[in-house]
């Protein structure tokens, strides 16, 4: 299916989602994008499996990087997409209803609208859009991309599509996954005492998460609230036989005033006695709103600076070097929700917002 990138930021919306691309499905959307933007003649196109970049070569002062992920998790009855409008109060508020609709492609839409028409703009560019974001972060195409081409990432400021509401967030929490074992012995559940239930053993530790008082941290300014929580729970062989392994998988969401092994060695220490094994961890991002340019951003948006309290890809920028914020349309709360919706007028805003700072003379 072609892409019209001389229609409306919201009918571009609607055509990313049209064309499903749930992880791992991403091709014919990144074919769909290099054939939209192949006779860009202001952009340097290329194609990193199912990761397309495209750059302005202006010899401009400064590099600006914006980025956003193709997929979205599985569909789920909500394609193809449609229009809705939902009473506000008083008002009425329009809706584009839809898998993708706000995790990101209306984020991806006003970035393809603004790569197509701004081929002269205030700063360089490097456009981004990237595959396999929702999936395991071995295969996140933007950290592939960093791996192979890490010139691609040089720069002085980026902006990442997510959903926030038209708002700043900036920086991210950190995350890390682990997994608390304890160890018992089996035996015949009509006698076990002979045997020591692993299951049982587990209870200090839901204790302790249950007790837990999430911290709130104020980092340059913004303050991320943790969080910290069992989510599943595995053991047991049979419905008649005392178990002899139990394993709580917890997630420990932390503050970037944080290292991820200064999160690890917190976590060692708050489950002392513990077997804890470290399944995955991901390094949180401080705000980068010191930064020049992000500060012109901000106040050219005049909007309000938020943290970001859940993980995402500008973490791979900061650890670069490069400062990063949060910045699109859609409500995060609706992301992968069977009613995922945008608001129309956030669409539209921020390609104004982004169009006028990009355009600006300051840059």
């Amino acid at each position: 299916m072609p892409l019209d990138l001389t229609a409306s930021s919201i009918d571009i919306t609607r055509q990313l989602c049209d064309i499903e691309s749930v992880s791992g499905n991403e091709a014919a959307l990144a074919d769909a994008i290099v054939a939209a933007l192949a006779d860009a003649g202001h952009l340097e196109l290329s194609r990193h499996g199912n990761t397309v970049v495209a750059r302005t070569r202006l010899g401009r002062a400064r590099r600006v990087i914006i980025a956003g992920h193709l997929d979205t998790v599985p569909v789920n009855g909500n394609l193809p997409t449609r229009f809705e409008t939902e009473e506000d109060g008083a008002a009425s508020v329009e809706y584009l209803w839809g898998r993708g609709t706000v995790d990101m492609k209306a984020g991806v839409a006003v970035q393809l609208k603004l790569a197509r028409e701004l081929a002269t703009p205030a700063v360089d560019l490097t456009w981004m859009w990237y595959d396999n974001e929702e999936v395991d972060a071995s295969m996140n195409g933007l950290g592939r991309l960093a791996r192979i081409r890490p010139d691609l990432f040089a720069g002085d400021f980026a902006i990442l599509g997510e959903p926030t509401n038209g708002a700043i967030e900036g920086g991210c929490n950190g995350t890390l996954r682990f997994e608390l074992r304890t160890h018992g012995k089996r035996a015949h559940s009509a006698r076990p005492w002979v045997g020591e239930n692993a299951i049982h053993k587990i209870a200090p530790i839901l204790a302790t998460l249950a007790a837990y008082e999430p911290r709130s941290v104020d980092v340059d300014g913004l303050v991320y609230r943790e969080a910290l929580n069992a989510v599943t729970i595995s053991g047991g062989v049979a419905k008649n036989v005392i178990p002899d392994e139990c394993t709580v998988h917890v997630n420990y969401r932390f503050a970037p005033s944080r290292s991820g092994e200064e999160a690890i060695a917190y976590m060692r220490e708050l489950f002392a006695g513990y077997d804890l094994t470290v399944a995955d961890l991901s390094e949180g991002a401080r705000p980068g709103l010191d930064a020049p340019l992000a500060r012109g951003f901000l106040a050219a948006l005049g909007v309000e600076a938020k943290p970001k309290y859940g993980w995402t890809d500008v973490a791979r920028f900061s650890a670069l070097g490069v400062p990063a914020i949060n910045y699109g349309p859609g409500d995060a709360l609706l992301a992968h929700a069977d009613d995922e919706r945008v608001a129309l007028y956030q669409i539209t805003d921020c390609e104004r917002g982004l169009r006028a700072w990009l355009t600006a003379s300051d840059g």
